[in-house]
Parts: C-alpha cells; sequence; structure tokens
C-alpha cells in the first residue's frame, strides 16, 4: 500500500505526546484526578480589557474580511510596548511582522529562509518545533548542548567549522524552554560576534519575556548592539497576555531579515481575525501593573512546588523565569520511566526531559499551570513515587 505521508515527515515523532494522552484517559477512566503539568498552556484568563475589546470587536460586522496583514494599530502597540519594556526603538512600519504566534513563526522561517544543505544550529533540549521545522523544510539540524557546567547555554567554541561554513541560521531561546535559562547582554554579544564573523543569522525566541521573577528583568536580544545586523526577535501574546489560543504573535527586526518571511506569508496566509488584533493591540497597551501582577503570581507557584518537592525530598533548583521547572530527577529513573509511573500511579503528568532531545534525559519539564494549591498537592502525590525507591 502507498505510504500517504511525506519523507519529509518520516523523522519527526509524537510517539511521548501520544502515549501521555493516552495514559491521562486511562487515569480518568480510573477515577483518578489528573493534574496535568505537561503542557504549557496558560490557565489564567486574558486581561479584562483584552476581553472587553474583543467581545465588542466580534459585533461589528465590518470585521470578518481578510485582514492580510497586520494593522498598523498593532504595529504601532509593538513598538510602543518594546520601546517601554526593553528600550528598544522601532520602526513600526518596516520592523515588525505580525505572525499566528511565535510557534508558526519559527516553522514558516525555515520555510522562507532554508535550502537543502542548509545548517541550522539550534538548543538541546529545545522546543520541538525548533528541530521539526527544520527537518520539514529540508535543512540539516546541528544541536548545541544545553549542559549544567555551562550554565545552560550553548558553547559556540565547540562547534565543528565544518558545520559552521554550512550555517545559515540559529535560534535562541532566553527565557529558555524547556530550560529556564535567562541570557545576558553579555552573552548576546558574543552570539552576535561569532554570528558576524560566520555570516549566520541569528533567530531569537522571546515568547517568555514576561514570565521573569526575583527582582530581574529579561534582556531583549534586539536591544544589544549589532542585533539588528545578524537577527530577530519573535516575540508573543500566548504567554504574557495569557492569548495561547487566539494566535497571534510579532516577528521584530531589520526589513531586510524580515523580508523573506514576510514574502511567504504573502503566500501562505490571509492575516489574522481583526478582532484578535484589536484585542492584542488593547494588551500591548494595557496598563504594565497587569505584568508584574501576573508574573508574581507565577513566582508563588514556583515556589510552592519547589518548596513542596523539597519536602518530600526532591531538590530542584527554582528557574528565574518561565512557567515551567527543568527538574533533574533523582536517583536511577529514566525520564519516560519517570514521567509514565508517576501518571499511572497519581495522575500528576510531566513531560520527559528527553522529549525535547537528547540532552533531556535524566529530566523532566514540570509546568506552573495550576494554583498553587493545586501544585503543593502535585507535590505530595510526586513525593510518593520517590519514595518507592
Amino acid at each position: 500500500m502507498t505510504d500517504l505521508t511525506a519523507r519529509r515527515l518520516r523523522e519527526l515523532s509524537t510517539g511521548i505526546f501520544a502515549e501521555l494522552q493516552s495514559r491521562k484517559r486511562q487515569v480518568l477512566q480510573r477515577g483518578l484526578d489528573v493534574i496535568d503539568l505537561s503542557v504549557g498552556s496558560p490557565d489564567l484568563p486574558p486581561p479584562q480589557i483584552v476581553r472587553d475589546v474583543l467581545t465588542e470587536a466580534v459585533q461589528d460586522v465590518t470585521q470578518y474580511g481578510y485582514a492580510l496583514s497586520g494593522t498598523d494599530a498593532f504595529s504601532d502597540a509593538v513598538a510602543a510596548f518594546y520601546k517601554s519594556r526593553y528600550g528598544v526603538e522601532l520602526d513600526a512600519r518596516s520592523e515588525i511582522l505580525q505572525v499566528m504566534g511565535s510557534q508558526d513563526g519559527l516553522a514558516h522561517l525555515a520555510l522562507a529562509m532554508l535550502d537543502p544543505g542548509d545548517v541550522v544550529l539550534a538548543p538541546d533540549p529545545g522546543y520541538p518545533i525548533y528541530h521539526a521545522s527544520v527537518h520539514i523544510a529540508g535543512g540539516t539540524l546541528h544541536t548545541m548542548p544545553l549542559r549544567p557546567e555551562n550554565g545552560f547555554l550553548p558553547r559556540f567554541d565547540t562547534i565543528p567549522k565544518e558545520i559552521i561554513l554550512k550555517t545559515k541560521l540559529m535560534i535562541l531561546n532566553h527565557p529558555g524552554n524547556p530550560v529556564p535559562t535567562l541570557a545576558t547582554e553579555e552573552f548576546f554579544a558574543e552570539a552576535i560576534e561569532f554570528a558576524k564573523h560566520n555570516h549566520i543569522i541569528i533567530a531569537h525566541d522571546f515568547a517568555y519575556s514576561e514570565l521573569v521573577y526575583d527582582g530581574l528583568r529579561p534582556v531583549s536580544f534586539m536591544s544589544v548592539p549589532g542585533a539588528r545586523d545578524v537577527g530577530f526577535e519573535f516575540n508573543s501574546l500566548s504567554k504574557t497576555f495569557n492569548m495561547a489560543g487566539a494566535r497571534i504573535g510579532y516577528a521584530v527586526g531589520s526589513e531586510r531579515l524580515l523580508e523573506p518571511l514576510r514574502m511567504l506569508k504573502s503566500h501562505i496566509d490571509y492575516g489574522i481575525f481583526f478582532p484578535i488584533q484589536r484585542a492584542a493591540t488593547a494588551a500591548l497597551l494595557s496598563d504594565p501593573a497587569l505584568l508584574l501582577k501576573q508574573a508574581n503570581i507565577y513566582e508563588a507557584r514556583r515556589d510552592a512546588l519547589v518548596d513542596g518537592l523539597s519536602a518530600a525530598g526532591w531538590n530542584v533548583d527554582k528557574p528565574h523565569a518561565t512557567m515551567f521547572l527543568w527538574a533533574k530527577l533523582p536517583n536511577s529513573w529514566t525520564s519516560t520511566e519517570f514521567a509514565l509511573t508517576l501518571i499511572e500511579q497519581t495522575g500528576v503528568a510531566v513531560t520527559p526531559g528527553n522529549a525535547f532531545g537528547r540532552e533531556g534525559e535524566g529530566y523532566v519539564r514540570i509546568a506552573l499551570v495550576q494554583s498553587a494549591e493545586v501544585l503543593a498537592e502535585a507535590a505530595k502525590r510526586i513525593g510518593t513515587v520517590l519514595a518507592s525507591r
């Protein structure tokens, strides 16, 4: 029988995610409640102003045509947000490109930029779309290991010269997913110098830019001198304003570097629903105090979970950013064994670290997408599994 799946998809795998979904259903059928900490989907609602604007906009009968591109109002709001939050000046008409979420933008970027034989440098562990997009586009992936001895930052001096000569694109992600590492200006400056010297484009995924704790502030890649010459930055309203299902985000950078993505999008999509654009515009221009309030909620959740795990005998580092813990497993657990045992015995779902790359073995990612009280209960349940070995 003819295989209907294109060769470009055969290297992709949904194995562990499908298995987790199956185990969740089985647990629910047994009558055990599931505490799902496996998916980074915000459980908090968008700000009230976002819901109000969206509610009003969907009643406007003139808003249902093709958008084709981002509105001027949206681009102006992105420019204002970047200036006030990160001190970055952007030309709203040429240096901002609306995308359907940062994941969509990154997936389309590979199609827009890569030819067969082009190499992409991506982190390992890394968000799955970084790897999948390269395979789908027909490029070649070379992973950069993120290891604790290097502060979970890539080491550019370990990349083989023969790989560098073929590299067209490098993907960075700070604050990171699954590894919640913050980058410094010094690190970005090193990346920019490496990219300039080797004629490489940098795409920085900044989707967790506003989920930062302990009085720290994130560094936008675009705020570092020289960034515009070598790269651009993706951001999203999914996590910052809890608009994940609305699917809206943007890329910012020089018009020249954004042009391939802009051209591809002109052929494959008709833009984002106008009411969603209007709601996103309102979000970007809303009171910054809302962002601090949300960050404080996640910080309290982080503390509740980490403290609960510590009480259960599992010491996990407190991340300074994102909605995830990247937790090194104790004893002799493998990532998949722990995740499947945990959900089977307790109903707590986490993601095994090897789902994000080979370097993720021995870790699990735990999402802070439940209340502090529920996370404390999850820590108690996790403790029963840890005590069993």
